[in-house]
């Protein structure tokens, strides 16, 4: 049983928040179908609770993003990769250090995509 499992830790953000840290523990540890189980659920309830262009929420698509790549799903994190650049771009700018990293992140994919 994971603590994130247990009734008394379920206060909604800092469920989340603690659910966000065990995917990055699952990724360092190379469980990435656990990792992306833990990424995709953080990104649910963030949409959920703070809507799909709150920089936390876009935040989350991105680490799914980076299970994708993990795992050689090439198409799956470039899909996910350009949503959250474009929605970056419009709602953060162009310059903004979000923005920027969704290209690095977008580029990166390119590079082991091909």
């Amino acid at each position: 049983m994971h603590v994130v499992d247990m009734p008394e830790v379920h206060e909604a953000e800092g469920w989340v928040s603690l659910l966000d840290r065990l995917g990055y523990c699952e990724l360092s540890l190379g469980r990435y179908n656990s990792a992306e189980a833990a990424h995709r659920k953080v990104f649910e309830q963030r949409e959920s609770m703070l809507g799909k262009e709150h920089p936390d929420t876009l935040k989350s698509m991105g680490n799914l993003a980076l299970m994708y790549t993990n795992q050689g799903r090439w198409k799956e994190a470039e899909e996910l990769e350009v949503q959250v650049l474009e929605t970056r771009k419009r709602v953060l700018g162009e310059e903004h250090p979000g923005t920027l990293t969704s290209m690095g992140n977008l580029a990166h994919t390119w590079k082991d995509f091909t």
